[in-house]
């Protein structure tokens, strides 16, 4: 009785697999179970990642790139560099910052605002006006910040017709005091304050920045002296920028006298892609310690950038630029903000610079 109903049940099963390979056609193949799923699905080639589109536009002073035009007349804002107007505000944001002597040994900050956004953060302390300052600015095109100036200074700027916002004489509506520090380390301005002040002493606004040639290579060649630590003294012992790079940012970070030196606004330690030393003639004009400083002649320089160290030349360009060079071409700089540093040319400019393992200037 059971082998009979096993025997049907097999006679079933067989029929049914008969009747389902008719069903599907002469060419039906039974698949071995081991087999199936064994076959990979070809996969998709990975579709490749579009190249970045880089920004339309350039600044010319950074070589920064930008989704919208740069086009803003420049601006250079006199910045007190005394020991009580540090540490200063804004300074972060200039394309390019200045340093030269004054009297008494104290250099002052020629910060040159081109294609910054923030117009409204607060820049200073601001201070007064010298020729070779004038000579600075004048070659970016500048309109020119300041409060009050040598006597040369004035007779410069009134007789050239020179563009201008001055607290003392032309635009104090434009300047604050602030209470935080005692005069004169207590006046400030912004952006937007000042080119208000220039649109409405008619100043061309629309006036073309110069530029600087940008790389990503930059001009420092493999040969290139290696130099990640500076330091630079102008006249007085006791006053030392130094510069220390910083690979991972590709920036030279700047201190005075071994004290990180920071922008006010930010607690950000201020910092340059490129740094700039050459020597100029210096001549005092009085006794209150006046100088002259030769800005025409040109001279030697170092250029760092990249951990890297170049000799160079600067001179005066047809454009009224001062611009560096090698081997006779203009040298290219990194994409970023630029810090230039005039020092006098007797004793000589190894005598005022050191990297890495030479000696402290001196």
């Amino acid at each position: 009785m059971s082998f009979g109903w096993r025997s049907q049940a097999a006679a079933w099963l067989a029929a049914s697999f008969l009747l389902l390979s008719a069903c599907s056609g002469d060419k039906a193949v039974t698949v071995p179970p081991s087999e199936i799923n064994e076959t990979a699905t070809p996969e998709a080639s990975p579709t490749p990642s579009p190249e970045p589109t880089p920004p339309p536009y350039t600044a010319p002073l950074t070589g920064i790139g930008r989704e919208n035009e740069a086009a803003n007349r420049p601006i250079a804002v006199m910045v007190n560099n005394f020991s009580a107007a540090r540490p200063q505000s804004g300074l972060t944001n200039a394309d390019v910052v200045w340093e030269v002597l004054a009297e008494g040994g104290i250099t002052r900050l020629v910060a040159v605002f081109q294609s910054t956004d923030a117009l409204a953060d607060t820049i200073g302390p601001i201070r007064s006006n010298r020729a070779y300052l004038i000579d600075i600015a004048d070659s970016y095109g500048a309109v020119m910040v300041h409060a009050g100036g040598s006597p040369e200074a004035y007779s410069i700027l009134k007789k050239q017709g020179k563009p201008y916002l001055d607290e003392i004489t032309n635009a104090g509506s434009y300047y604050w005091r602030s209470k935080e520090r005692k005069a004169p380390h207590n006046l400030y301005s912004n952006l937007e304050k000042m080119r208000e002040g220039a649109d409405k002493k008619g100043y061309d606004k629309d006036k073309q920045s110069p530029t600087y040639p940008f790389s990503e290579a930059g001009a420092a060649g493999a040969a290139a002296e290696k130099a990640t630590d500076i330091a630079i003294t102008f006249l007085m012992q006791d006053y030392e920028v130094t510069y220390t790079y910083d690979e991972a940012a590709g920036l030279y970070k700047r201190s005075i006298n071994g004290e990180p030196h920071i922008d006010l606004n930010n607690n950000q330690q201020l910092a340059a892609a490129n740094v700039i030393v050459f020597e100029a003639g210096h001549k005092t004009l009085d006794n209150v310690g006046r100088l002259a400083v030769d800005l025409e002649s040109g001279g030697s320089g170092y250029l760092f950038q990249g951990g890297k160290k170049e000799d160079i030349e600067w001179l005066r360009s047809e454009d009224g630029m001062v611009r560096f060079t090698k081997d006779g071409q203009e040298v290219s700089f990194l994409p970023g903000k630029t810090y230039i540093h005039v020092v006098p040319n007797r004793p000589a400019l190894a005598e005022h610079v050191s990297w890495n393992e030479s000696q402290p200037a001196s």
